[in-house]
């Protein structure tokens, strides 16, 4: 009796603890190898995202992080022989992750700028754009310059939002920073903003999602050429290295240019 307890007791405490685990796990996850499955031995390499970003990230109908970049890193991690786990983050909280090492690095359509060179790490660039202009179909705005008295919708923190600071200035009240670029959008289409500034894929995508939606888009000559790059917690050269093999495996085989129709030098 006394042994069938103590056994009935292990049991039960193993059972908690498998309870516990699962709670802790990430809801947003899916991970990819060469062959759609695990493969045994492979390293595995926790990716954070904001799957918010369609085309580039996004979530799928059966709760699956795909696009563009998740795409271009998979075929990374096939040519350079390990494995993925992404995580959905957001894109506030995907930083800090990234420096509390809560993943090995990040993709989400980030740019590469001196000023997050500070702080992170980042591999050779792997995919270009530029910000654009989208506007109801009947607003008379024309470019970038004509925004400077406008109320004008960007995703917080991201370049896009830097650059119409750049325009308005920093503590500007006539800039709405939400979370998400969808909601940014939102706030234009629904007239608290006259404008909304993202990255091109993105606004273009959404205009493609959205047919009904009376939207025009505006290029303007001011906005320079955006990198994306994938990043690293600052220091961490194994992970970059390793990243950047993959990245020039796939430029070399034709990869690269297959899943994203450019030509990046």
């Amino acid at each position: 009796m006394e042994r069938s307890l103590r056994r009935y007791f292990l049991g039960a405490v193993l059972a908690c603890l498998s309870i516990m685990l699962i709670g802790c796990g990430a809801s947003s996850t899916n991970s990819s190898s060469s062959d759609g499955g695990t493969t045994e031995g492979k390293r595995k390499l926790i990716v954070g995202t904001d799957a918010t970003y369609a085309p580039m990230e996004y979530m799928d109908e059966k709760g699956n992080i795909v696009g563009i970049d998740i795409d271009i890193v998979n075929a990374i991690a096939e040519a350079a022989g390990f494995e993925v786990e992404y995580k959905n983050y957001g894109w506030e909280p995907l930083f800090p992750a990234l420096k509390n090492g809560e993943i090995d690095f990040a993709v989400s359509s980030i740019t590469i700028t001196d000023e997050r060179k500070e702080s992170y790490d980042f591999t050779n660039p792997y995919f270009v754009a530029n910000q654009l202009i989208l506007v109801l179909e009947d607003s008379d705005i024309e470019s970038f310059e004509e925004l400077k008295d406008k109320r004008v919708a960007v995703q917080i923190n991201t370049t896009g939002h830097k650059v119409v600071e750049g325009l308005l200035g920093k503590t500007n009240k006539n800039i709405l920073a939400p979370e998400t670029m969808p909601l940014a959008i939102s706030e234009m289409i629904n007239g608290n903003a006259d404008a909304a500034v993202g990255d091109n894929a993105v606004i273009i995508e959404y205009q493609a999602q959205n047919p009904n939606v009376k939207l025009k888009t505006i290029e303007d000559d001011s906005f320079e050429k955006e990198y994306y790059g994938l990043m690293v917690k600052k220091g961490n050269k194994e992970i970059v290295d390793l990243l950047n093999e993959g990245i020039e495996k796939i430029k070399a085989n034709g990869k690269l240019k297959e899943i994203t129709d450019q030509d990046l030098e």
